[in-house]
């Protein structure tokens, strides 16, 4: 099975340390920065997933741990 490109994004930035997880609420997406993360995974955050268009955002954040699974 083939890994998405937003896939590989989220486990990106999940390898470099990422600390944000997944708000998943009656179809509403978006993330919350429960953990430290480190500098390359904001960084990659910031550069990478951020300015994505908002379907492709959530995607990627689809991907991410969910605040439930903590």
């Amino acid at each position: 099975m083939e890994t998405t490109p937003t896939a590989k994004l989220a486990a990106q930035y999940l390898r470099l340390g990422g600390g944000r997880l997944a708000k998943i609420d009656d179809n509403h997406i978006t993330t919350r920065k429960w953990e430290h993360e480190s500098r390359a995974a904001e960084a990659f955050w910031n550069e990478h997933i951020a300015p994505l268009d908002e379907k492709s955002r959530d995607e990627v954040i689809s991907h991410l741990p969910t605040i439930n699974q903590v």
